[in-house]
């Protein structure tokens, strides 16, 4: 009995520190894209993994064999996935962008102008890059493909380096990493959109607007922001601006400020914890109901306390890095290759273009080279500082890693492109070019951190 508990205590220690560990998220992205890459090119399961993406998902009121009504229309459970599940990935971006702003790595001039100056350049770079390749072709509207770096990905390889690589560079990645999240999101709302339907648009403006009424008068219950965002959600995605952005826009309203301040909070804990202890209970009897009402009280005081932005972060990070992103490279890195024509990333024609190419060469010299070179200006111009402890060689190591597009490049390639054959292109591109850039910046980090150990 002893060893039994012994071991199942392990196991839930175990996993508590994997899903704990900043590598986890990258490690779970990685085996669900080999996953869904063996559904879609393997005999047995190929047809049935295609046709599951394309089942129809709606709700329908019938009335005498006819389809009265259906919401949403013309969605599959790839699109399910895509505008609907997404929308929560959105949304913890959106928390955590708003979180850098007011308090974090962006909150001043000072701490952004660098991690903001070599995202811009990290975008732009890649961008002329698949121009380059493309311009004039079909693939032409693929250039915001390269422009993105996972963070996932990114900072999980990142941590398992630990003490070769200084923190100042962890924070820088992380800061860059959330800049480049908002311009890609800049990027798609404002490039890859459809037509936009005015009227349903501003509807859902002035539904933001109640939103930000809601958070000057300081209210913080949850259900005032949710059923306002299921709403600008419907509107978006019947509007043609793409649904996921309602996710980044209701998140900049989520209130950050808590209901109770330090002071307030302190007090009335200090006589509930009084209350407590002089509650009588017998020996066996605790917690009885005197004490679960104190409790109960202790927890919700201690639940308001902290802003509804930070709990909202801390409640959904899991889900997002383990459920929603996983489902999401499982819907999308499904690829079919139907010959070794499809894996020649580098080969190019007058119907596909260099699409390869241009992904390809965009996030493994784009990414690194718009980074660097857009932070060496940086910092000889005095606009900003270099991070303290890290030398060009480390910082251009880490910009490397910067190249791992791989969930936000997918997004943007399934909006580009209408053509299954462009989208499957992308996507190898894609593959390919975010395990060359965790590679070598990889290899970077190894043999810069050796040279600097052996000094």
């Amino acid at each position: 009995m002893y060893r039994w508990v012994r071991k199942r205590y392990q196991f839930q220690l175990h996993g508590r520190r994997f899903l704990e560990s900043p590598w986890a998220g990258g490690l779970m992205l990685m085996l669900s894209a080999i996953v869904a890459m063996f559904l879609a090119n393997n005999s047995w399961t190929a047809d049935f993994y295609h046709r599951l993406l394309n089942v129809d998902v709606a709700l329908l009121i019938r009335s005498e064999g006819y389809v009265d009504w259906m919401f949403p229309h013309g969605m599959t459970v790839q699109t399910f996935v895509n505008d609907v599940l997404m929308v929560v990935f959105f949304f913890l971006v959106g928390l955590e962008i708003k979180r850098e702003v007011v308090n974090g790595h962006l909150s001043t001039v000072r701490q952004a102008i660098l991690p903001v100056l070599a995202a811009l350049g990290g975008m732009i770079v890649p961008a002329a890059i698949y121009a380059s390749f493309n311009a004039g072709t079909v693939a032409a509207g693929g250039w915001g493909i390269p422009m993105a770096t996972d963070i996932a990905f990114a900072i999980g390889i990142l941590s398992l380096f630990r003490d070769k690589v200084p923190i100042s560079l962890k924070i820088f990645l992380t800061a860059l990493a959330v800049a480049d999240d908002l311009g890609a999101i800049l990027v798609i709302a404002l490039f890859y959109g459809e037509s936009v339907n005015l009227i349903l648009l501003g509807i859902a403006v002035l539904i933001l607007g109640l939103l930000y009424f809601f958070n000057r008068v300081g209210e913080t219950r949850l259900m005032f922001y949710l059923i306002p965002g299921i709403i600008v959600w419907t509107l978006f995605y019947y509007s043609g601006i793409h649904s996921t952005l309602s996710g980044v826009v209701i998140a900049m309203f989520i209130p950050m400020k808590p209901r109770y301040s330090k002071e307030y909070f302190a007090h009335k804990i200090s006589n509930l914890n009084e209350a407590l202890l002089s509650a009588e209970a017998q020996a066996d009897d605790f917690p009885n109901e005197e004490h679960r009402y104190y409790l109960r009280t202790m927890s919700s005081l201690a639940s308001k306390s902290v802003g509804v932005s930070y709990r909202l972060e801390h409640a959904l990070s899991p889900y997002v890095t383990f459920l929603i992103m996983p489902i999401f490279a499982l819907a999308n890195a499904g690829v079919t290759i139907d010959s070794v024509e499809h894996l020649r990333i580098f080969h190019s024609t007058p119907e596909t273009g260099a699409i390869g190419m241009g992904v390809f060469f965009g996030l493994l010299i784009g990414k690194p080279l718009g980074i660097f070179l857009s932070s060496w200006l940086a910092v000889q111009t005095k606009l900003a500082e270099k991070p303290q402890g890290a030398t060009w060689k480390m910082l251009f190591a880490i910009a490397c890693l910067g190249g791992i597009g791989f969930t936000m490049s997918i997004f943007v390639d399934t909006l580009a492109f209408s053509s299954p054959e462009l989208i499957s292109r992308g996507k190898i591109a894609i593959l390919f070019g975010s395990l060359a850039s965790a590679l070598l910046g990889s290899l970077l980090i190894l043999l810069f951190s050796k040279k600097k150990n052996r000094s």
